[in-house]
């Protein structure tokens, strides 16, 4: 068992006048808003300025935990949430991601040191290695000076309180990161309706992480594009739903627009959770559909892998693999 670092931890104060309700962050402490701001769709956002409103309406409806990655847009999702919070960081309990991809330990700290820049602030509530997606992922992250050393050595210098990992490919790599017996304070993986009946992550690693008190993030509740519901398969709603009643600290929403923010913000105000008759009756009514993972392509494609580890790993660019 590795042990932990016992640099002091700084923690935000996390204070909204917002209606979504709080959970706890696993064993942490900590609460967290049950539902999360996406920070890859924030850089997607064209105007700056438009995506700095979604973020301060957010926070002001009681988003408190926002989600974001090192490699996101080239940084600008960073540099984004950085110029919303200057003046609201204690009001936000903010992650971002190392995307080493295998590079070890020398360049998590470089990336986690441009995080901070970008982001305007000198300690971060969370940072955990993205994308453990390929199968050899594991051994490198823990490899003498890797990545996982990385996060002790942030923990140390006090740079970052809680530390986990994501990734979104097979189960089996979310249960090889654990195996290491490394104190992850949390982990992000995919959880959804369709994933319930396909190489699922809520069967195999959910209830795992439960057992050793790690604090479940939830992403892609819609499939991380939303053809789940542009396909009516199901609605926006059910979909965001069920994944929020699964017993996870936050779901985080991948929200591009005021509409999209309110949308959810539908769901997430004085959210109760769907009963576990109805979950079940989803999980049947989409069980047929969901049995090829037409609707989880970062299950059967590298569509959702990003270019620092398509490149670390060998792979062609996207635009190449679709030419």
């Amino acid at each position: 068992m590795v042990k932990r670092a016992t640099g002091k931890r700084q923690r935000s104060t996390l204070r909204s006048a917002g209606d979504v309700p709080r959970r706890p962050l696993g064993s942490t402490g900590i609460q967290v808003s049950a539902i999360g701001l996406g920070g890859y769709h924030l850089g997607a956002i064209k105007s700056e300025r438009e995506a700095i409103r979604v973020i301060h309406a957010a926070i002001d409806a009681g988003i408190t935990f926002i989600d974001n990655a090192w490699e996101y847009h080239d940084g600008r999702s960073e540099t984004i949430v950085g110029k919303a919070i200057v003046d609201r960081r204690r009001h936000v309990f903010l992650m971002t991601k190392l995307c080493t991809h295998g590079r070890g330990e020398r360049e998590a700290m470089r990336q986690l040191e441009q995080s901070l820049r970008r982001l305007k602030t000198d300690h971060l509530d969370l940072w955990q290695i993205h994308e453990c997606v390929y199968d050899n992922d594991p051994e490198r992250h823990f490899a003498p000076h890797g990545a996982a050393d990385a996060l002790l050595r942030a923990q140390r210098e006090g740079k970052v309180g809680l530390v986990g990992f994501t990734g979104h490919k097979r189960p089996e790599i979310h249960m090889a990161m654990l195996k290491n017996g490394f104190p992850f304070d949390t982990c992000q993986l995919p959880l959804n309706c369709f994933d319930a009946s396909f190489r699922s992550f809520e069967q195999i690693v959910l209830p795992e992480l439960l057992r050793r008190g790690i604090a479940p993030i939830g992403m892609k509740s819609l499939g991380g594009d939303g053809r789940q519901v542009t396909a009516r398969a199901i609605t926006a709603a059910e979909g965001l739903r069920y994944a929020m009643s699964l017993p996870v600290a936050t779901t985080v929403s991948g929200i591009d627009s005021m509409r999209i923010l309110e949308q959810n913000l539908g769901v997430a105000r004085g959210f109760r959770p769907m009963p576990l008759r109805q979950m079940e009756a989803l999980r049947q009514r989409v069980r047929t559909e969901a049995a090829d993972g037409r609707f989880e392509l970062y299950k059967t494609t590298a569509r959702h892998e990003g270019a620092v580890g398509r490149a670390q790993h060998g792979f062609p660019p996207e635009q190449e693999l679709s030419a």
